[in-house]
């Protein structure tokens, strides 16, 4: 009975694992699931104990099934070693928590000297703004999202999202080798049972970025998207993933005390990514997620 019920389970597990994109939304409970599914594997483990305890050939077959597939979904991301090499443009993202808490080495740290650094959840006048305005000599901000940078910012303006406030701006920055168009986003966001709305914004931030022509474009900010979240279709392609291009393992950035799952993004395209990673950051829910790119 025990060897049923495991090969069961196994098998289901399995299915979930490979065909998660089919399974219908639910109300949003499916897309919450696909935000944290590599930790559909910590099933694995006990799957196959209880298919030992069993004695079971069978069951300890199926229960092998969602570890091939978790391997193959997952195992390349997590054996990947950055290509490495020169950068032309390095960025950083953070969500400074909703509380601001975070000290100016906590900012610091985060910024890392990138040439650009992006910030979610700013409170004007807060902490973490002023340290990046002793940073960078270059801001612009709106609302709660802001943008530092090294170099000259042109043509900066508010940027809307569908959100019905003011969470989302664009600028080009005038980098040393050539002009980026950098988009900063907050989108809204996701819970069991409450997606629509992120969607919504998911799919006005695609069709604002779909219509820019820039050669060179960055987009950084916290998505409320996972990597594994049939929503983020909006946006990559056509862009690519720092994270899956030149990190290791997930890069998971939420929370910051044990991150399991990565709504913070570092989306691109007309360059080519060198490094992806992520930065503690003390006092703040989020952890960085940093990233270099060459021209």
């Amino acid at each position: 009975m025990l060897g049923r019920v495991v090969s069961v389970v196994a098998v289901l597990l399995a299915a979930i694992l490979a065909g998660h994109s089919l399974l219908p939304e639910l109300g949003g409970v499916t897309p919450v699931l696909e935000s944290v599914l590599p930790w559909l594997g910590v099933a694995i483990v006990p799957l196959v104990a209880l298919a030992a305890v069993a004695r079971s050939r069978g069951a300890v077959i199926a229960s092998l099934a969602p570890a091939l597939v978790w391997g193959v979904m997952f195992g390349p991301g997590v054996l990947r070693q950055p290509p490495g090499g020169t950068a032309d443009f390095t960025v950083a993202t953070l969500n400074v928590g909703v509380a601001n808490e975070l000290s100016g080495e906590a900012v610091q740290a985060a910024a890392e000297g990138r040439d650009v650094v992006a910030a979610q959840e700013l409170t004007p006048g807060g902490p973490a703004a002023r340290q990046l305005n002793r940073i960078y000599p270059y801001r612009f901000q709106v609302g709660t999202v802001g943008l530092w940078s090294k170099y000259r910012l042109d043509g900066a303006k508010r940027v809307d999202v569908g959100l019905g406030w003011a969470r989302a701006l664009r600028a080009v920055v005038k980098a040393e080798k050539g002009d980026v168009t950098v988009y900063v986003m907050h989108l809204a966001s996701a819970r069991p049972g409450e997606t629509s709305f992120r969607d919504k914004t998911l799919k006005e931030a695609g069709e604002v970025i779909g219509k820019d022509k820039s050669r060179r474009l960055v987009l950084l900010g916290d998505l409320n998207t996972a990597t594994t979240d049939r929503n983020r279709g909006h946006l990559v392609p056509p862009l690519r993933d720092a994270q899956e291009e030149a990190g290791q393992g997930f890069g998971f950035t939420w929370p910051s005390g044990f991150p399991i799952t990565r709504p913070d993004h570092i989306l691109y395209r007309g360059m080519t990514a060198t490094l992806a990673d992520v930065r503690e950051a003390a006092g703040s829910d989020h952890r960085a997620a940093v990233a270099d790119l060459r021209f």
